[in-house]
C-alpha cells in the first residue's frame, strides 16, 4: 500500500526525521488559509498523487508554457491561486501513463535553501531477503536514469537483521554522499530514524528523493515516497486508515475485498487461473501466440463459488477485454467449483465475448460436464496450448 508524501512526511517528522513544515488542503477554498500558516517567504505547491516524476509532469489540456505538478510561490495569494489551477486536473507524468492520475490534493510546504542534492533509499532486497540502503549523489534525478549511464555513482547494501542498523551503516552512507561535520552527524542520527521507522511500521520502500543539504549544512527530507507490505496492515491501524482508495484502479480495489490476487494490465484477454506461477505461464502464453493478457488474476487455492463469480465479473468490468480465459489446474481449487462459479457469474453479468475454458485436475469430469450441460456458448481446450490457440484466434479472427 502506498501513502501520499505528505502523509510520509508527518509519519517520518514523529520518528524524528528534519522535514519542512506543511499543510494539506483538499479544497480550493481552503488554500488561502492553509499557504497563511506558513511562514514563507517561499511556498512550494506540491500536486498529491501516487507517482513519481511531478515536477516534470504536466496536466491535461494545459495552457501553454504552464508549469508541472511542484510549483514555487511568493506569497500567499500566489501559492493559493497555483493550487486551484493544479486540484481537479489531471496529471500526467512518465510513472502515471498516458492516462494520468486526478489531483485531489494539494501540500503546501515551505520552501528550502538548498545547497546540495543527494539520493537515498531503503528497501527490501529480494536477493539477500534484507533491508539495504541504496544512496548516490545524484539526487533530484530518476535513479533508473543514473543506474543506466552513471552505476558508479550509487552505493547499495544490506543490513544483517542479527545487528540491525549500526552507526558504521550511516558513517557509510555519509562517506558515500561526500558528507562532512554537522552533516555526517547528522546523517548517522537520521538512517538510524529511517531504519527503525522501516522496521516497526513494515515498510516495502522508503525513497528520499532528493535529500539535500541546507545551505546552512544540515540535512533535510525534501520529499518522500513510501510503501507498506500490504499483509502488514493488520498490525497497523494507523498506517492503513492512510489508504487513499482514489488512488488505487476500481477493479484491483474490488478484488482485494475478495481477497483475490488481480492486477490490472493494458492487453485485451482476461485471465482467470487459480496459482501465481500457472497464471504467469498463461500471461506468457497469451503473449508467446501473438495477444497481450488484460489482467494478472490468481483465484487461489480455496475460492469459493461467490469468490470466482466476483473475479468473472471484475474479468468483464473491464472494457478493454475482448476474449477471457479460464485455464484451472485443480489441486486443493476444484474444478466442479470454479465452473460453477463461471456460470453463475455469465448469467448474472451475461457474456458479450469468447470465453475459453481449460480445466484440469479434482474433479474435472465433474466440472466439464456442468460447462456441457449449462447451455452456454462457452470453447472448451484440452490443455493450456490450445486454449491459448483458441481464445487468440477467437479475439483476433
Amino acid at each position: 500500500m502506498n501513502i501520499h508524501e505528505y502523509q510520509a512526511k508527518a509519519l517520518l517528522r514523529e520518528y524524528g526525521a528534519p522535514v519542512s513544515d506543511g499543510r494539506v488542503v483538499t479544497k480550493a477554498e481552503e488554500a488561502k488559509t492553509a499557504a497563511g500558516e506558513l511562514d514563507g517567504p517561499l511556498w512550494v505547491v506540491k500536486a498529491q498523487i501516487h507517482a513519481g516524476g511531478r515536477g516534470k509532469g504536466s496536466f491535461k489540456e494545459a495552457d501553454a508554457g504552464e508549469k508541472g505538478g511542484v510549483r514555487l510561490a511568493k506569497s500567499v495569494e500566489e501559492a493559493a491561486e497555483e493550487a486551484k489551477k493544479m486540484l481537479g486536473r489531471t496529471l500526467v507524468t512518465h510513472q502515471t501513463g498516458p492516462a494520468g492520475k486526478q489531483v485531489n490534493r494539494i501540500y503546501f510546504e515551505d520552501g528550502s535553501d538548498i545547497s546540495r542534492e543527494l539520493y537515498l533509499a531503503l528497501l527490501v532486497d529480494r536477493q539477500t531477503s534484507r533491508i539495504s540502503f541504496v544512496c548516490s549523489t545524484e539526487g533530484g534525478m530518476d535513479i533508473e536514469e543514473v543506474a543506466a549511464s552513471t552505476p558508479e555513482k550509487i552505493l547499495s547494501f544490506d543490513v544483517d537483521p542479527a545487528t540491525g542498523y549500526q552507526p558504521f551503516h550511516g558513517r557509510r552512507v555519509a562517506f558515500t554522499l561526500g558528507l562532512e561535520g554537522q552533516a555526517m552527524k547528522q546523517c548517522v542520527k537520521l538512517m538510524g530514524i529511517l531504519y527503525k521507522a522501516f522496521v516497526e511500521k513494515d515498510m516495502e520502500q522508503l525513497e528520499i528523493n532528493p535529500l539535500i543539504v541546507t545551505e546552512a549544512g544540515d540535512l533535510k527530507v525534501l520529499d518522500a515516497k513510501v510503501g507498506f507490505d500490504g499483509n502488514a496492515l493488520y498490525r497497523h491501524q494507523d498506517i492503513a486508515s492512510l489508504r487513499d482508495e482514489t488512488e488505487e484502479d476500481s477493479k484491483e480495489l474490488q478484488a482485494s475485498k475478495y481477497d483475490l490476487n488481480y492486477i490490472a494490465l493494458e492487453g485485451e484477454i482476461g485471465c482467470m487461473v487459480n496459482g501465481a506461477g500457472l497464471a504467469m505461464a498463461t500471461m506468457d502464453i497469451i503473449k508467446l501466440k501473438g495477444a497481450e493478457p488484460a489482467n494478472f488474476l490468481d483465484v487461489g487455492g480455496g475460492a469459493t463459488k461467490e469468490k470466482v463469480t466476483e473475479a468473472f465479473k471484475i474479468i468483464t468490468s473491464d472494457k478493454n477485454v475482448k476474449g477471457i480465459l479460464v485455464n484451472i489446474f485443480g489441486g486443493i481449487m476444484r474444478c466442479d467449483v470454479i465452473a460453477e462459479g463461471v456460470i453463475a457469474a455469465v448469467k448474472e453479468v451475461g457474456l458479450q465475448v469468447p470465453l475459453v475454458v481449460r480445466l484440469e485436475g479434482t474433479n474435472v469430469e465433474k466440472g466439464r460436464e456442468i460447462i456441457n450441460q449449462s447451455g452456454l456458448d462457452v470453447i472448451a481446450a484440452s490443455d493450456l496450448n490450445d486454449a491459448a490457440e483458441k481464445i487468440v484466434k477467437a479475439v483476433k479472427g
